[in-house]
């Protein structure tokens, strides 16, 4: 017994593990602990030439917080609740749950998956964070991924389409930033959101016209250029 136990590899102890975690991340070079809001990842859509450009931020959502921990909190319910199905076969196997109680697990796995994919779909279209550029060619978008974490999306201005060409009013809860080629859309709320600068922010997206931003008094509105 003795040498047998000896044959036997040790797990290594949580200093190890820590070491090793440590080394990882160290050559990486990302850190554990970023979460939504925090530094910025380079974009792989980041087109050339704007490395050296300043943007100036144009428009924030505060609550993206919160929609990032939400997305990070409804990857993890979902996970367990589909990893407990194999569980549940072997006990339904051995007469241990019944087909009902089985049914019921499936069906929440099965919601649990169908609401991932519709959360995921809208949080990594909302936008927190608008940049424009000083020259007002260049939107960074900064919005989230799958994971819930932060990432950017640069879209040239020529290709946005304005307000004031589609069906979208800044009354309604959220608006749509579109563009010509379709190749993405994301979505913008004015009502939850602070524009914090309104001549960069309207000549960037609203379109040449003057909109209205509350219908009951329309003396507030951004013109355009």
């Amino acid at each position: 017994m003795a040498a047998f136990l000896r044959a036997v590899p040790r797990s290594p102890g949580p200093d190890a593990w820590g070491r090793a975690l440590h080394e990882l991340w160290c050559c990486s070079g990302q850190d554990p602990r970023r979460w939504v809001g925090s530094r910025p990842p380079a974009s792989k859509e980041k087109p050339p030439g704007t490395e050296t450009e300043t943007f100036q931020m144009v428009y924030r959502f505060d609550a993206i917080r919160v929609f990032g921990y939400l997305s990070q909190l409804k990857v993890a319910q979902t996970a367990l609740t589909v990893v407990a199905l194999p569980p549940g076969l072997y006990w339904y196997s051995q007469g241990l749950m019944t087909f009902n109680s089985l049914c019921l697990a499936g069906g929440i796995a099965g919601f649990a998956l169908a609401m991932l994919c519709w959360m995921s779909h809208f949080f990594r279209r909302l936008v927190g964070i608008l940049y424009v550029n000083e020259s007002g060619t260049m939107l960074r978008v900064a919005h989230l991924t799958f994971w819930g974490r932060r990432q950017e999306t640069y879209c040239p201005v020529a290709d946005v389409i304005p307000m004031t060409e589609s069906q979208d009013r800044p009354q309604e809860l959220f608006v749509r930033i579109q563009q010509y080629n379709g190749k993405q859309t994301f979505y913008l709320t004015l009502r939850c959101g602070r524009i914090l600068d309104r001549e960069r922010f309207t000549q960037a997206w609203l379109g040449e016209k003057a909109i209205c931003f509350d219908q009951d008094n329309c003396n507030t509105t951004f013109p355009g250029p």
